[in-house]
């Protein structure tokens, strides 16, 4: 009967080792599952992820492609702006240069023909005797050479200083030598027509004689 007992208690035991393993092996083969399972998640998950920054990669490098594109266009339309503003500069200069030569050959021409109207006055002076020159037609002329004169002063007009002066060819045309005792070799000593300027350039060359 003991004997029975002890065999009975061994099955028992038997049995419940038995189930025992067959519950952890149930375990296990439970969390190797729910491993793969969340392994697999976070694949898929980290894959999504990796995907969606491929994605927004993708847009941004389309979008600053895009905004290259629009800042070249917008870099060449300036340098056209700029190019187109320089040669408008370049050209209104070049316009107003033309136009002042232009005004200068025109005054200068002007100038040239008023100059013997000029002489005519002074040699007509030195005509005049000393008891007419409290004359009214005398006294109204030399009103109007001196306002002639004033006018021609006020726009550049001056004349060149020729007596006394060492001779210069820029300025001075000489037609004769002659002796003096009062300047040097090479000074002129007589103005026989006197020369003019228009704003530094000569209109007329003083016609003189220089000392020999």
């Amino acid at each position: 009967m003991s004997d029975k007992k002890e065999e009975i208690l061994e099955e028992v035991l038997e049995n419940e080792e038995e189930q025992a393993t067959e519950d952890a092996l149930a375990e296990e083969a439970v969390s190797e599952e729910n491993v793969t399972e969340e392994a697999e998640t976070e694949g898929a998950a980290e894959t999504e992820e990796e995907a969606s920054e491929e994605q927004t990669e993708e847009k941004k490098g389309f979008f600053k492609k895009k905004k290259d594109k629009k800042d070249e266009q917008i870099e060449e339309l300036n340098d056209k702006l700029k190019r187109q503003m320089a040669e408008f500069e370049n050209f209104r200069k070049r316009t107003e240069k033309e136009k002042t030569q232009m005004y200068d050959m025109g005054a200068k021409s002007i100038i040239e023909k008023i100059l013997p109207v000029i002489d005519n006055f002074e040699r007509g002076f030195t005509m005049v005797q000393e008891e007419d020159k409290d004359d009214a037609f005398v006294v109204g002329m030399d009103k109007v050479y001196k306002q002639m004169l004033t006018e021609l002063e006020s726009i550049g007009v001056k004349p060149i200083e020729a007596v006394g002066t060492e001779f210069n060819p820029d300025f001075h045309n000489a037609v004769m030598q002659v002796e003096s005792e009062e300047y040097e070799s090479g000074i002129v000593a007589q103005e026989l027509l006197k020369g003019y300027t228009y704003k530094d350039s000569v209109v007329r060359h003083s016609m003189v004689a220089v000392v020999s």
